[in-house]
């Protein structure tokens, strides 16, 4: 271990505590430096004088618990020489036994009526939970010891642990650190911190870490959440500047264009909300510096049709539009949507961009370019794309390869953001000659508190109007344990089709006979996946019991023998199915020659089936909250009342508590606040929207409170990176930015 003397937040553990503490430190926390240890925060705390209930204790877990010695016995041990030592601990209602396979020195130190802090994993033998050679700490309130005085005066922090690194470890680590560092970094300018009414640095880190007892920790929990909050709005202040600053190309529709002839030619009015994001899109568009902005808008609101309007304005200017969509399935619904969209204005030739036929007027040529398709296509498609002859461009992640080239990209759309990390639409904006204009669409509602702090870069477009005739939604939760109610669930589905409508069967995975289908195609997400362990948003239902999912197949064969169900073409569609065959299963799907399709989460965002009146999601506990007001907004599209059952096998109360919110609501903001509430800390922005540079630790994201934080704190950060862009007067700040960048974003940052 380094001298105490020496410490500074830019110490490595290993350096500070050596390769026992230190490697497991960095392998398994993420720690490296002694400045991200003492961001390690308690999860909760004990109090010396109040024994812990132990009926809470579960096999499996660390655990650390304030319990008296009720019980010391030595005994020798039967296989092999020595002596047992099993003492007994409880809290007057429940007990725990902890085994000491070499009883010196602890049979000294155990002694009955000893009251001891106890850390360790919960095991079981001979039925009774067990702790194996835990480590502890004796509270003796008489004793002159003052490491003993400072646990009896203080509360005790818990911190989350992994393998090798113990609470204890991490109490005794933190301890090191307080009282041998000589300075800690003040990333918040002084003012900012009076302004605010927060604690010093170095305060909020003793309270949080060394808390007395009876004291409360909130105002050094707020600190912590201030400075992530400040920190990520510097950044994001940055982002802005530089994108700000960066030249791009106005693109400026003519009159008598393809914009001017599509608006012509559509056969519905647009909503109020439509027509005033797509003003502000033209106009940011015509601007000299790239737009940069995020348009949200509950499912079917009608984001389409405005990012086609932005697409020819852009196609009219000279330039060309992608849009990068996340699965193949979707990106091949785009184009047909879009195409159709465009009748007569969208042609197979190549005339550039938007050139004019003589026959037909302004034309534009669409191209689709996919992983799954033929060597053929993709030739044509890439030729298309680099020539120009394509003005709109639709793909999935295949747009992004180095051999794509763009003749004169203007635009890039990235169609449901959560499912790309800042990294994949950077690089499809590298393939611009001149920084390109940037929409960004989401049909997850995004609550104000993780827009602010995951989009902080964009200005947001909201649309909450839906278009004339959307039909309401019905949502039931059907409980998979009453036979009578699942018997019924198959019934409405002859009723619905009997009627004329076609019906979606949703199911969590694909099922064993999957490998029909060839290997999973690209872009599709866990939809390829074979088993279920978390569910659609990246958080698992640890309550969820193990059971049977229903597989994509499985229940294929299920419902093709079920006598209610007689007649009805049923057929499959899923990831792991080449494009060709996706493609086909949803052209009969929506030609109606289907009734019923038995699906993975392929189907949730984009498939527009407007005579799809009903759907069935089976596992429905194993899917979000966003995700399945999603999945359920693929049917009602089409002037006929939808209605989506939600089947579910669990007592779950958390997975429940999701199901009962989705049936009691079809708003898809009131959702989004209540999902990031419902979720664990640390699985608000999912594995592919999350970084060191945007994902949160401290902040509460969905909360009124947290929401005034981040409020403030991107008041305060824009403020700062206004009078000093590089912060150069600010070195404490500028470290802690820099620690929170790795080096793509960093790059990121430089491209603008």
């Amino acid at each position: 271990m380094t001298t105490r003397s020496a410490l500074t937040e830019d110490t490595l553990v290993v350096k500070a505590f050596g390769k026992r503490l230190g490697q497991p430190l960095a392998t398994h926390k993420g720690v490296h430096t002694v400045g991200d240890l003492l961001e390690l925060i308690p999860r909760r705390y004990l109090t010396p004088q109040e024994l812990t209930d132990l009926g809470d204790l579960v096999v499996g877990e660390s655990t650390t618990v304030v319990a008296k010695v009720r019980d010391v016995q030595l005994r020798p041990m039967r296989q092999r020489r020595g002596q047992l030592l099993t003492v007994i601990i409880g809290d007057g209602r429940h007990e725990l036994d902890l085994t000491f396979f070499r009883p010196y020195p602890h049979k000294d130190r155990l002694t009955l009526g000893a009251l001891g802090i106890f850390t360790g994993t919960i095991g079981r033998y001979a039925g009774r939970l067990q702790l194996t050679h835990p480590e502890y700490q004796v509270l003796d309130e008489h004793s002159a010891d003052e490491t003993v005085q400072d646990l009896q005066s203080h509360q005790i922090p818990i911190y989350p642990t992994t393998g090798a690194v113990t609470s204890l470890n991490l109490r005794t680590a933190m301890g090191v650190v307080l009282d041998s560092i000589d300075r800690i970094r003040e990333p918040l300018p002084e003012d900012v911190r009076r302004k605010r009414g927060l604690l010093d640095r170095r305060a909020a880190l003793e309270l949080v870490h060394r808390p007395e007892v009876g004291v409360s920790v909130e105002p050094g929990r707020r600190r912590m959440r201030y400075d992530e909050a400040f920190v990520l709005q510097a950044i994001l202040a940055q982002r802005r500047r530089v994108a700000a600053q960066s030249p791009s190309v106005p693109r400026v529709a003519i009159s008598d264009g393809l914009l001017a002839a599509f608006d012509a030619r559509l056969p519905f009015a647009l909503t109020a909300g439509q027509q005033e994001a797509g003003r502000v899109l033209l106009d940011e568009l015509a601007r000299p510096h790239p737009m940069q902005r995020l348009l949200q808008g509950e499912v079917g609101s009608g984001k389409t049709v405005i990012a086609v309007r932005a697409m020819l304005a852009v196609v009219d200017a000279g330039g060309q539009a992608a849009l990068l969509a996340p699965t193949e399935v979707l990106a091949a619904q785009h184009f047909r949507s879009i195409t159709q969209l465009l009748g007569p204005l969208a042609t197979s030739g190549m005339l550039p961009f938007g050139g004019t036929d003589p026959e037909r007027g302004p034309v534009t040529s669409v191209a689709l370019l996919t992983g799954g398709q033929s060597a053929g296509e993709r030739r044509t498609a890439l030729a298309s794309i680099a020539s120009g002859a394509a003005g709109i461009v639709i793909g999935t992640h295949a747009l992004i390869q180095a051999h794509v080239e763009f003749f004169d990209l203007g635009l890039v759309i990235v169609d449901e953001q959560h499912r790309f990390g800042v990294e994949q639409r950077d690089a499809l904006r590298e393939k611009g000659k001149n920084p390109p204009h940037v929409l960004v669409m989401t049909a997850t509602p995004i609550p104000r508190t993780v827009a602010m702090t995951v989009f902080g870069d964009m200005e947001t477009l909201t649309l909450r109007e839906l278009p004339a005739g959307r039909s309401p939604i019905v949502t039931h939760v059907v409980e998979a344990s009453k036979p009578a109610w699942v018997a019924r669930t198959w019934q409405r589905v002859a009723e619905e089709v009997a009627k004329g409508h076609q019906v979606y069967v949703v199911c969590p995975k694909i099922g064993s006979t999957a490998e029909q289908g060839g290997p999973a195609s690209e872009g599709e997400d866990a939809d390829g996946m074979d088993a279920v362990t978390d569910d659609a948003d990246g958080h698992e239902d640890t309550d969820a019991p193990e059971r049977t999912l229903a597989g994509v197949y499985a229940v294929t064969d299920q419902l093709r023998a079920d006598p209610a169900l007689a007649g009805l073409r049923v057929a499959t569609l899923h990831g792991r199915l080449d494009s060709g065959e996706k493609d086909r299963v949803m052209t009969e799907f929506a030609a109606g020659r289907i009734d019923v399709l038995v699906a993975t989460t392929v189907i949730e965002v984009g498939v527009d089936v407007r005579n799809a009146s009903m759907m069935v999601v089976l596992d429905a506990d194993r899917f979000g909250l966003s995700q399945l007001h999603q999945l359920r907004g693929r049917v009602g599209r089409g002037g006929v009342p939808g209605l989506c059952l939600l089947m579910t096998g669990t007592d779950a109360s958390s997975a429940r508590e999701r199901l009962d919110a989705l049936a009691s609501t079809t708003d898809g903001f009131e959702l989004a606040r209540r999902d990031v509430q419902l979720r664990r800390e640390g699985d608000i922005l999912g594995a592919r929207q999350s970084g060191r540079g945007s994902s949160v630790r401290f902040l509460r994201l969905g909360h009124a409170d947290d929401e005034a934080l981040i409020e403030a704190a991107r008041h305060d950060a824009t403020a700062v990176v206004d009078l000093d862009p590089e912060l150069t007067q600010h070195p404490d700040l500028a470290a802690r930015v820099a620690a929170r960048l790795d080096e793509e974003q960093a790059a990121y940052l430089e491209r603008g």
